[in-house]
């Protein structure tokens, strides 16, 4: 077999791959022996009509086709390895020459794995924030706690005021006519939400318990429900109770109704440490990113663009599965959102550049440092996969053997052990 490669650009190499005839011509044998067997042609039995026969039946081209997918994957792969090419993805190929009494010529272009030039990743300058909670951030808890805590109470002969809650019947019409879905019974209506058209709660300020009250209000020239966009309305509003927070005092009580504690002493002790415990999370969190991403912002690698693209494709369906497992589909979410599938690609093509670029660095610092997974290691990734799914170890071992997913597993390992190498080399001060 010949070989030779072609540089196109940064990324892409042509190969050029020719076989030898002879080679062919076994081929087209086993393709005849392989396609005899699936074809029914009368007065033969399956695997015995003549090839002659054969070809006639099924077609020169498809004997031909079938050779060449004997052919083509093992030199392909002897290809590689003659060149020393790590591809990206599936070749584009091209036949040049395909016929019984000729080499067999093709051409596969491949997007070769990018280079990366590793920069410092060893004794990084990276400070870790000490948390700090003040007495003042305690009391901002203590302040949502309460208001956690407030109960809404009917308030007799109240004009309604932003943060209220009114409960309304209302009804509306758009030229006279009442729509669908614009009427509603007892509905609990917090002023200030902003949770109904714009202007119809600033409308009702001021209002008491058992008023009617005729709202105008328009429709958005985007509101969702097409026949109502940018439509004036008019709703007839009724007061049925005006409701407000009524707010406990902080004092030993309410730490003994809202809380294990007897003391709102004791309770202030539980806050100061819990926050404590989620700003030393957040901090060390802070501190990770910022030196892995130190370590992939020093190094120099040029990504393909089909790597970027593979990566938008699977950050795209992991967010469909995230909005089916909350009740919608992608093109409804893009539908509300104004947005076409180009644009969401747009959205995260910075990100998927980055996440592709983090993980050549990774896997160039495996190599580096010569990592290895061992089979504890590989066991504990297990375990921790299951933890997260909430299932066995042993059924996503069985998912791995029956999936083949042996090498993500040991990459997955491996790329954690190389972002720990990078946490622990940062230089101490």
């Amino acid at each position: 077999m010949k070989v030779t490669a072609e540089r196109i650009d940064n990324h892409k190499t042509m190969l050029n791959l020719e076989i030898p005839q002879t080679e062919v011509a076994k081929a087209l044998e086993k393709a005849y022996r392989k396609l005899a067997n699936q074809v029914n042609i009368p007065g033969f039995r399956k695997g015995k009509a003549p090839r002659k026969v054969v070809e006639a039946r099924i077609g020169k081209e498809t004997l031909l086709d079938e050779a060449f997918e004997i052919l083509a994957p093992e030199a392909f792969a002897k290809a590689l390895k003659e060149q020393n090419i790590d591809p990206v993805g599936r070749p584009e190929i091209e036949v040049v020459t395909l016929a019984e009494d000729q080499p067999l010529v093709f051409k596969a272009t491949v997007v070769k794995m990018p280079e990366v030039t590793l920069g410092q990743y060893k004794e990084l300058a990276i400070e870790k924030t000490i948390a700090e909670i003040t007495d003042a951030e305690v009391d901002s808890e203590l302040e949502k706690n309460r208001n956690r805590n407030a109960k809404m109470v009917v308030v007799e002969d109240a004009e309604l005021k932003q943060g209220d809650l009114a409960i309304i019947d209302f009804k509306g019409f758009v030229d006279g006519v009442a729509f669908e879905g614009g009427e509603g019974k007892s509905y609990p209506l917090e002023i200030g939400s902003g949770s109904f058209i714009p202007g119809f709660e600033d409308q009702l300020i001021g209002a008491k318990s058992g008023e009617e009250k005729e709202v105008t209000v328009s429709f958005p020239a985007e509101y969702f429900v097409a026949e109502l966009a940018g439509k004036a309305a008019i709703f007839n509003v009724k007061i049925n109770d005006v409701k407000r927070k009524e707010i406990p005092d902080l004092d030993d009580d309410f730490a003994k109704e809202t809380s294990e504690f007897d003391t709102l002493a004791e309770l202030k002790t539980d806050i100061k440490n819990k926050l404590e415990q989620a700003a030393s999370a957040k901090a060390e969190h802070d501190f990770r990113t910022a030196a892995i991403k130190a370590a992939v912002d020093n190094a120099q690698v040029d990504v393909p663009d089909v790597m970027i693209e593979n990566q938008i494709d699977n950050m795209i369906q992991d967010f469909d599965i995230n909005l089916q497992q909350r009740g919608m589909k992608l093109d409804k979410y893009l539908e509300y959102t104004k947005m076409d599938m180009a644009a969401l690609r747009t959205n995260y093509r910075n990100s998927a550049e980055y996440n592709v670029k983090t993980d050549l660095v990774l896997e160039t610092i495996v190599k580096a440092e010569e990592f290895t997974a061992t089979p504890e290691e590989m066991q504990q990734e297990i375990e921790t996969m299951a933890a997260n799914y909430q299932t066995t170890a042993e059924e996503i071992a069985k998912v791995i053997r029956e999936t083949n997913r042996f090498q993500a597993l040991q990459e997955s390992v491996l790329r954690k052990k190389a972002v720990e190498f990078i946490i622990d080399n940062v230089a101490k001060k």
